[in-house]
């Protein structure tokens, strides 16, 4: 068994600018037009949070991706490894735009990259509670235009594919026992029609030496006639016309009644 699972957490981080501790700004630095602030991230336990540093005021989305990518490796890199789980990790090049130099939109998408390994491991263990204890396949989160989070997860009961293995074994078996059933079926239809043509030929051969034997014999004056086909009326009229020495369409024509 297999399954997937989805759900999307809109961003909600308008407005968040406006609020004292929505940064929670510790001091700040500048490198030309790119500012590093301290500030204090939301951590995946409840309550915790962690001082970290983040930085705005780049110039191009390829710079603050770079910048990203150097802290998040798994950011738009493919397909990495969480808790031995593939995952990926998407966030759209408009939402990078509208982060790179609005503080509070950075400190909201830094929180969360920076949260998804422990997500993934979350994701994991409770994977492992869930009756049958099914295994994670793969983990992908897809951060859009807007900052709106979608988290995608498979999991299946058949890691090691022994399941589907004798499925398939199983399945082979079955096709196999049809194919044999047909084939037999076949050959009996096979041999049922070669003995009906072999009795036809033998009718027909004993029918062609009857009709060639003389016609009247010298000796006791009798005679016989021959006809075969489709209908009683019609062979019947086709001996008639024989023996009156006529056309078959020229023979009288009579009722049958019961």
């Amino acid at each position: 068994m297999s399954m997937e699972i989805r759900n999307t957490y809109a961003a909600g981080y308008a407005g968040a600018a406006k609020k004292a501790d929505s940064a929670k700004v510790g001091g700040s630095t500048k490198d030309g037009n790119v500012t590093t602030s301290t500030v204090e991230l939301k951590t995946s336990t409840p309550g915790v949070t962690k001082t970290e540093q983040i930085k705005t005021g780049f110039s191009t989305v390829n710079e603050y991706s770079g910048y990203l990518q150097g802290k998040y490796g798994y950011m738009n890199s493919g397909t990495t490894s969480m808790q031995g789980v593939p995952t990926t990790v998407s966030v759209s090049g408009g939402f990078l735009k509208k982060c790179m130099n609005d503080p509070a939109k950075a400190k909201y998408l830094e929180e969360n990259l920076k949260a998804i390994p422990d997500c993934v491991k979350s994701l994991v263990n409770h994977t492992k509670t869930m009756q049958g204890s099914p295994v994670c396949t793969y983990a992908a989160y897809i951060i859009d235009d807007n900052g709106n989070i979608t988290c995608m997860s498979g999991c299946t009961n058949d890691p090691d594919g022994k399941i589907a293995k004798e499925n398939a074994e199983r399945k082979a078996k079955e096709k196999s026992a049809e194919e044999a059933r047909l084939s037999k079926k076949r050959a009996k239809k096979k041999e049922e029609e070669e003995k009906l043509a072999e009795k036809k030929a033998k009718e027909r051969a004993a029918y062609k030496e009857w009709s060639q034997k003389p016609a009247e014999s010298k000796e006791t004056g009798s005679f016989h006639r021959a006809a075969a086909g489709t209908d009683v009326r019609s062979v019947t009229r086709s001996i008639m016309a024989a023996t009156l020495g006529i056309l078959p369409a020229s023979a009288p024509s009579f009722d049958i009644k019961a």
